[in-house]
């Protein structure tokens, strides 16, 4: 016996899951914003959200997709269709009061006679749409937080639009939000540490869990002025809009004591205080391991500096660091050689000891695996360094091969020094 073929008709539940759809991206609550208020468009001037996105709105009445029986269908398989109908005609507007409503065809057939078949599907109403989401109740909450925002902040709508679904994640929040861009528009380039702003529930904590919905908020809201564009992303929050940040630190050891500042060979300073010292070393080593740079040997002349991974960029604030040789020692895998290329970005200069493939081999049973490596190109690796880059990036001596540098003997320190 023949396997039925399987329905692929519309049902209800299919129904549901296409007006879900579109309030997964925000058209319903767009169209929401469109009837109630008229919308300027075109982005305000410093607005970094996709000023480019259109406002996703729908027209309603709303036609949706039906898939419906072929004529064949019709024919062949009558109760099945029947079924399908009527569970259809149960679901919709006609018997719930709210969500769709079916356009009817009349057929004419000699073997079944005059029947009625859904030729269509429509959403009349905005409301339908909702109802049918089971999503009423969080419209009326967006509404309420649109005429609570736009009553101050009135540059908002279009950002409105563009994010409906970000405005109701944070309801919670939303009246400190508020708060706090008014805080901001009133005080611009303050300069005070986010602990300083004076509003109940806004602190530290507050700014930091609220970074990216704020920046959003406050790029639509704050004059041009107020705004440094050279600043990015969350770890430049308070740079872009002008807030105290705490100051980067450095650690060092004065590997020769004649550089010891104020008695002292290993400490950690405010990288813009130790920028202003007059410190003059012969050369500085710079190394990422924290038990590395402790037991690194005593060197005349010399200063060693922690590293800090990818935050090799604050050393650029150390200008004294350009009159002296400066010799970077990482890990041997992709990530320690895309730390070296951002360190001679910012000193040309700089030379890679103990990060070349005779290492690597020398310690082949000590290699480790990297999970995620930097594979992207590197533009200031010499030759060498970037030769064995590219082999690492590419496995070419294996998966994720790395040669972290903790691995490696505290005994080569003297012959680090030998070499260098």
């Amino acid at each position: 016996m023949a396997t039925p073929a399987k329905i692929t008709w519309t049902t209800p539940d299919d129904i549901r899951l296409d007006v879900e759809r579109l309030w997964g991206r925000g058209a319903l609550l767009a169209t929401l914003l469109h009837e109630k208020i008229a919308l300027p468009h075109g982005p305000h001037p410093t607005a970094v959200c996709e000023p480019e996105q259109k406002l996703a709105t729908l027209t309603f009445p709303l036609k949706l997709r039906l898939r419906r029986p072929t004529s064949t269908e019709l024919g062949t398989a009558f109760e099945r269709v029947r079924r399908w109908i009527a569970a259809l005609e149960a679901a919709s507007r006609a018997h719930t009061g709210a969500g769709f409503e079916i356009t009817w065809e009349e057929i004419n057939s000699r073997q079944l006679g005059r029947n009625r078949v859904p030729l269509a599907l429509t959403l009349p109403r905005l409301d339908d749409a909702l109802s049918l989401t089971g999503r009423t109740d969080d419209a009326r909450q967006f509404l309420a937080q649109t005429d609570a925002t736009l009553e101050r902040f009135p540059d908002l709508a279009p950002w409105f639009a563009l994010r409906p679904l970000t405005v109701l994640e944070h309801q919670a929040a939303w009246t400190q939000l508020l708060d706090c861009i008014g805080w901001f528009k009133a005080h611009p380039r303050s300069g005070l540490y986010a602990r300083q702003i004076g509003i109940t529930g806004i602190d530290t904590k507050f700014i930091d869990t609220h970074k990216r919905i704020l920046a959003e908020l406050l790029d639509r809201i704050l004059p041009p002025d107020a705004i440094d564009n050279r600043a990015n992303g969350a770890a430049a929050f308070e740079a872009r809009y002008g807030l105290a940040a705490k100051p980067p630190l450095v650690r060092l050891r004065a590997l020769d004591p004649r550089l010891a500042i104020g008695g002292l060979t290993d400490l950690t300073v405010r990288i813009d205080e130790l920028a202003a010292l007059d410190v003059r070393p012969d050369r500085v080593f710079i190394v990422e391991n924290e038990i590395t740079g402790l037991a690194f040997p005593p060197a005349t002349g010399a200063l060693l500096l922690f590293g800090g991974g990818y935050g090799v960029e604050q050393l650029a604030a150390l200008g004294w660091l350009n009159a002296c040789p400066i010799v970077y020692w990482g890990d041997i895998d992709t990530h320690g050689f895309a730390i070296l290329d951002r360190l001679r970005a910012l000193f040309p200069r700089v030379r890679s000891t103990l990060m070349d493939r005779d290492t690597l081999f020398a310690f082949r049973a000590a290699w480790s695996f990297e999970a995620a490596p930097h594979v992207a190109d590197l533009g200031n690796l010499t030759p060498q360094e970037n030769a064995l880059y590219d082999d690492l990036r590419r496995d070419r001596h294996g998966p994720g091969v790395r040669l972290e540098q903790e691995r490696i003997n505290l005994q080569l320190a003297k012959y680090l020094l030998d070499r260098v």
